[in-house]
């Protein structure tokens, strides 16, 4: 029996933690792709188990994944992921500014989830217009103070940016606005952490360095003890504490925002898996639609552009697209579109939005909304036609696929409407039907997260492996975030983290 004395002690443990405020940690980098987002997510998680209640923020994102939030707005999928690692759901608040990379130099801004128009990057990096954007990104951030503790942060790219800080929103200015104590991240795989972590350091202005409470030395391979000298070279040259040496993990699986992460994914189809390649568009978005297919170990996912891989494959995928009828031309250009039809007589061909859209008739866009090409013909395989329109449709949503009486989980972010001839959905979502289905074996979707569901992968498993059953995605994910937590409680000083933000930074 627990005694009364020890239950009493242990709620008042707990009420310590909850009356305890804690300013904002915040995680800044020496460039882009050094591991931000991981380790945020890592000790928003590490937090979330030791009783705290976390959330993550990072006031603008750059990125074509994102996700729909309940009540049916738009942010950052990193940002959703790092929610998803505090237990809570994800709120716009996590993320109030969010460009969407739409041509080579425009960006869409969706500014508290939803879209306000496109800008060229002279536009808006140069523009008066991140004076109203900076104001609504502290807003945000103060409504999520005042409901977590505590808000752990994520910067963008490099922090040094001469030429483009003084107008930052994202990084310094946020942290001091914040009242954040911030670590910055330099990842020593890619060579020159000393250069890099000095000279962020030594190009800072003073109220800038007064933030910086430590640094983080991220994706160490092999023995951390032989850093111990290059620990206190750094610790002399900067006068900031290396608080870790995170070494480099390959068995934790989190989802990845970042186009570079591509580039490390598999580009060719294997022996003896079920081998599905999605086609790799220029403007691809969301293509975390496809994580939860890359952790089984029958399937081997990858992403090409080339004709020969794409004939190798066993099902074909077209993913989301943020300029779908550019990256439809671009397929035609290279024949690909040939090549897709040619597949069709063979295996499964699936379109999850933007690619759902491109393998029907046509695509208009009388509104101009992707550029001045008013309607494209379709690659033609799905009787279905498409009209993009003005206004984007963001939502959460349970349906049932094809005649299953399971109930699966997606959400759709999308700007157009298809018509489909009845009686050849593929979903039905609240008694409405969605989606194409051609009765054989190809379908497209407007449902992104469609392959988290294990009535979804079952089906594509059992293609090539007629007894094979998918793993539940949502415990695998479950998983990687407390993996996450044991790598940051192993190799960071959380305690000191902690310290930090009892007192005033």
């Amino acid at each position: 029996m627990i005694s009364i004395l020890k239950i009493n002690w242990y709620y008042t443990q707990l009420i310590k933690i909850y009356m305890q405020q804690l300013h904002p940690i915040m995680l800044v980098g020496t460039g882009s792709d050094v591991g931000k987002s991981w380790i945020t997510t890592a000790i928003c998680r590490w937090l979330q188990q030791r009783g705290y209640h976390p959330a993550p923020f990072k006031a603008q994102n750059m990125s074509l994944n994102s996700f729909s939030t309940p009540d049916d707005l738009e942010i950052g999928r990193a940002q959703a992921v790092q929610a998803a690692a505090c237990g809570i759901a994800p709120s716009v608040e996590m993320n109030p500014i969010l460009l969407k990379p739409s041509s080579v130099n425009k960006s869409q801004i969706v500014l508290h989830g939803k879209p306000i128009g496109d800008q060229t990057a002279q536009e808006y990096f140069l523009g008066d217009n991140k004076k109203r954007l900076f104001e609504a990104a502290k807003q945000s951030f103060y409504r999520l103070a005042s409901k977590y503790n505590p808000v752990v942060m994520e910067g963008a790219g490099s922090i040094s940016e001469l030429n483009l800080k003084h107008r930052d929103i994202v990084n310094m200015r946020m942290a001091k606005a914040a009242n954040a104590c911030v670590y910055l991240v330099a990842d020593i795989d890619r060579g020159g952490v000393f250069g890099s972590v000095y000279g962020t350091i030594a190009l800072l202005e003073p109220w800038e360095r007064k933030l910086i409470k430590g640094i983080i030395i991220n994706k160490f391979r092999g023995d951390a003890r032989l850093f111990i000298d290059g620990k206190k070279k750094l610790e002399e040259l900067t006068g900031v504490p290396v608080l870790g040496v995170l070494p480099y993990v390959k068995d934790i699986s989190i989802e990845e925002e970042d186009s570079v992460a591509l580039n490390y994914r598999a580009t060719k189809a294997v022996e003896n898996k079920l081998n599905i390649a999605v086609v790799r568009l220029h403007y691809m978005s969301n293509y975390t639609d496809f994580q939860s297919l890359e952790q089984e170990p029958l399937i081997n996912v990858y992403y090409t552009r080339s004709a020969q891989e794409i004939n190798k494959a066993d099902v074909v995928i077209l993913p989301g697209s943020k300029n779908t009828i550019a990256d439809l031309i671009a397929l035609k250009k290279e024949g690909l579109d040939l090549i897709i039809k040619k597949q069709y007589q063979h295996v499964p061909i699936i379109g999850i939005c933007g690619g759902y859209q491109m393998l029907g008739k046509t695509i208009s866009d009388p509104f101009l909304v992707e550029g001045t090409a008013t309607l494209e013909q379709g690659i033609g395989l799905f009787d279905i036609e498409t009209t993009l329109s003005k206004i984007k449709k963001t939502t959460q949503c349970n349906f049932y696929y094809k005649n299953s009486n399971t109930l699966c989980q997606g959400y759709e972010i999308h700007m157009g409407k298809t018509q489909v001839p009845k009686n050849k959905h593929l979903n039905i979502i609240n008694g409405v039907q969605e989606g194409y289905f051609d009765g054989s074996k190809s379908w497209g979707t407007y449902l992104h997260g469609i392959f988290d569901n294990q009535e979804v992968v079952t089906e594509l498993l059992q293609l090539k492996f007629p007894d094979a059953k998918p793993q539940d995605y949502i415990a695998f994910k479950a998983l990687q975030f407390d993996k996450l937590a044991t790598w940051i409680d192993e190799n960071l000083e959380m305690e000191t983290i902690l310290k930090n933000s009892r007192n005033v930074c």
